[in-house]
């Protein structure tokens, strides 16, 4: 009998562990669908974050830079509107141009949703800008996790909010947001609707764009 309840607890504890590799989209030990790496035409549920496309960018200059989120009725029209750093998305039901560029950049056509930044870089770095969708319910939450360059989110639905040891960042339908590399941090969906956001990690390609933190643990300061 002590035997068996002896096997039970350790079956219960490897349960709880977290493998260090895990990716950082990890809630009460259930992955979230998708990870943040598999391609959103991979996609096998309504929630999740997906990969929609990586875009090589080298070395970038040290004047300010930001993302520009345009959006088309066509991918045709988005890919004659295309600039240098830009790229073609097609993400939650809508053909994107993204593009990293000075503030007053401008495409020849486009409906302008949002500009975002500026992005922190280095002038001696190469870098890559990694973009996702994110679907995430009331509640869901990423592990604590680090990028090895900026995250930026725009909201098209629903509310977020970013928790890192030094403050909370809340962004809602219709509003961006910008975290420098650096900080450990965890993301949630908050209020009661699903929230639905295209996100940007704009890191050094010489380094993972993502590692899982255990330094720091969240302090539950975002809203519900």
């Amino acid at each position: 009998m002590i035997q068996t309840l002896a096997l039970l607890f350790m079956s219960s504890l490897a349960m709880l562990a977290v493998p260090a590799a895990v990716a950082p989209s990890q809630l009460a030990g259930t992955r979230i669908p998708g990870g943040c790496d598999v391609p959103v035409s991979q996609r096998t549920a309504e929630t999740g974050c997906y990969l929609v496309a990586t875009t090589p960018l080298g070395t970038l200059p040290s004047t300010p830079l930001y993302w520009h989120l345009y959006r088309y009725p066509s991918r045709a029209g988005a890919e004659a509107a295309k600039g240098t750093n830009s790229t073609v998305a097609d993400s939650l039901g809508r053909i994107w141009l993204y593009t990293i560029a000075g503030k007053d950049w401008r495409p020849p056509a486009g409906e302008r949703v949002a500009v975002l930044g500026p992005l922190p870089v280095s002038p001696h770095k190469q870098y890559t800008a990694r973009y996702m969708e994110a679907v995430f319910a009331p509640g869901m939450q990423t592990s604590v996790h680090r990028h090895s360059g900026a995250e930026a989110w725009y909201v098209l639905a629903g509310a977020q909010c970013l928790e890192t040891p030094d403050r909370i960042i809340v962004a809602k339908a219709g509003e961006g947001a910008v975290v420098p590399e650096g900080p450990p941090m965890a993301l949630s969906g908050i209020g009661g609707d699903i929230r639905r956001s295209v996100l940007l990690v704009i890191h050094d390609s010489s380094q993972a764009w993502m590692t899982m933190s255990s330094d720091w643990t969240p302090q539950g300061r975002c809203p519900q």
